[in-house]
């Protein structure tokens, strides 16, 4: 399926990073380092001198804690990501809300995609992108709250209601007016499941992949990361770029990312294993 993010026409067998930039004060893997508006803007530099391909901004960190109203996330999103468009006219920029209202405000200032990262609890929120003109990622986030953790949850196959709730929130979508071309579906690796969920919808993730919707990954730095391989959070990096080999090899197309150098040439070098992008030198041998 064609993708499109932004006035991104990502060609098939490419690769996306999407970096993240949180602007939150409280995130649990920068702990508010962007989260002066300055700070955010130079990540955003940085990250696509790095390789970035678009950027994710965020105002409301996904786990519990201190409860942040609409009107304090608009606060924190709406001058950034007009900050970002303003420096970065073509940069492709998503907003991770589960809200329309702010939605609505942050796609006005110049977002392309609304990151929805807790599966749909507001429907009118493919309606709003669709009104902007804008995509949106359906994400598997097994019926719970926003900011919420799960607690015992099972499914009977986890991997067959993650493919069942993402391609059922992608129709809503197309059908409330998004472009087909512009809606991606994501696992949701953590939300809603435990470390065992995450595995398997990694191993198996070639059957959301099937489904013909371009598949984005938010693995980064994960707790399933931590758990499977026993190591805090400062020590998840190279668990992440194995489950991000893994993940592009199998088909997925998108990629929330943290470390943006190190994704970049993880999926680089996959795309060259594949046959994908030619290697960048070759004079071994020929000299």
């Amino acid at each position: 399926m064609t993708l499109r993010i932004g006035s991104l026409d990502v060609p098939d067998g490419g690769l996306v990073v999407m970096a993240i930039v949180n602007r939150t004060p409280d995130s649990f893997f920068d702990r508010g380092a962007t989260y002066e508006l300055q700070a955010a803007v130079e990540r955003v530099d940085g990250v696509v001198a790095e390789g970035a391909d678009m950027v994710d901004v965020g105002g409301v960190k996904a786990a519990p804690g201190e409860v942040v109203t609409p009107a304090e996330e608009i606060r924190r999103t709406v001058d950034l990501v007009a900050a970002i468009r303003a420096a970065h006219p073509a940069l492709p920029i998503s907003i991770d809300t589960w809200r329309a209202e702010v939605a609505r405000e942050v796609l006005a200032a110049g977002a392309d995609v609304v990151n929805d990262a807790w599966g749909g609890v507001e429907p009118e929120l493919a309606e709003v992108a669709a009104e902007a003109g804008a995509g949106i990622v359906c994400t598997h986030a097994g019926g719970l709250p926003p900011r919420t953790r799960p607690h015992r949850v099972g499914y009977p196959d986890v991997v067959a209601d993650i493919v069942a709730r993402t391609t059922d929130l992608a129709e809503k979508a197309v059908a409330a007016g998004v472009d087909r071309d512009r809606v991606l579906v994501d696992p949701g690796h953590d939300f809603g499941k435990n470390t065992r969920h995450s595995l398997e919808a990694t191993r198996r993730i070639g059957e959301l992949v099937a489904t013909g919707w371009p598949v984005l990954m938010a693995l980064s730095n994960k707790d399933f990361v931590g758990e499977t391989l026993g190591v805090p959070l400062e020590d998840r990096l190279t668990g992440t770029l194995a489950a991000t080999a893994v993940s592009a090899w199998l088909g997925a197309r998108v990629f929330r990312a943290h470390d943006v150098a190190a994704t970049r040439q993880t999926l680089d070098m996959v795309a060259s294993i594949r046959g994908d992008r030619p290697p960048l030198r070759t004079v071994r041998g020929l000299a």
